[in-house]
């Protein structure tokens, strides 16, 4: 009798832990909308593996607003990551559908999955959560996402994964991007610069490294297509 009244207990403490997490989280959200975030948690984990290896490593990032973007970088994100970003509530069921009909072609093949996340759904996870694979991180994804989803419009979130999302090592956002591989501000970014960044984001880590043939004939694709991708 009394470890039925611990476990219930246990289970109460649990439930008001989470709670208080998602509270937290939605917090964050609210004021976001119209306040920029300082950080994020894919930044601090990034910043913490440099200064394992540097103590004063520091992280290449500086917001710029939705206006000093390149209307050409916002095209060209929008065709590699998203194309149906304006139209969709958060979840791309088509893709995310055929995404695991992929994977399970991957797998079978032994080959890493790739996911069908659309760009706020990125946001959510850069914004709060960890690299890291889990259908509990998934979970909390999509609860984040409906959060950012109904808090703010298409623009909003846009200029956010912009100016948050990973371009490179230790490099963060639009601008910071465009100074480093291009020696412009982001709002001169042509097509053709656009479109080299915009294919990185699957992996800019790696592509930063090793940006080859097929990545620059990739590059190519989205520049024709980005002519037609819907933005805010």
């Amino acid at each position: 009798m009394k470890l039925l009244r611990w476990l219930k207990w246990g289970l109460f403490a649990l439930v008001l832990l989470v709670l208080v997490y998602q509270l937290w989280i939605f917090g964050h959200v609210l004021a976001w909308r119209s306040i920029d975030p300082g950080t994020t948690r894919f930044m601090e984990l990034r910043l913490a593996e440099l200064r394992e290896k540097d103590p004063k490593a520091e992280l290449h990032h500086h917001w710029v607003p939705y206006s000093r973007i390149s209307d050409n970088l916002k095209r060209a994100v929008v065709a590699a990551e998203d194309d149906k970003f304006v139209d969709h509530d958060g979840f791309d069921w088509d893709a995310i559908q055929k995404a695991m009909e992929k994977n399970q072609q991957r797998i079978q093949r032994g080959k890493p999955v790739r996911g069908g996340s659309t760009i706020s759904q990125q946001l959510a996870k850069n914004l709060f959560l960890s690299p890291t694979r889990s259908y509990l991180r998934k979970a909390q994804e999509a609860v984040i996402t409906v959060m950012i989803e109904t808090l703010w419009d298409k623009r909003r979130i846009l200029e956010v994964y912009l100016n948050v999302v990973e371009w490179g090592n230790g490099v963060f956002g639009a601008e910071a991007a465009a100074q480093h591989y291009f020696g412009i501000p982001a709002a001169k970014l042509s097509a053709a610069q656009a479109a080299h960044l915009a294919v990185m984001l699957p992996n800019p880590r790696k592509y930063e490294k090793q940006y080859g043939p097929w990545l620059a004939a990739h590059a190519a694709r989205i520049q024709q297509r980005m002519q037609y991708s819907d933005v805010p």
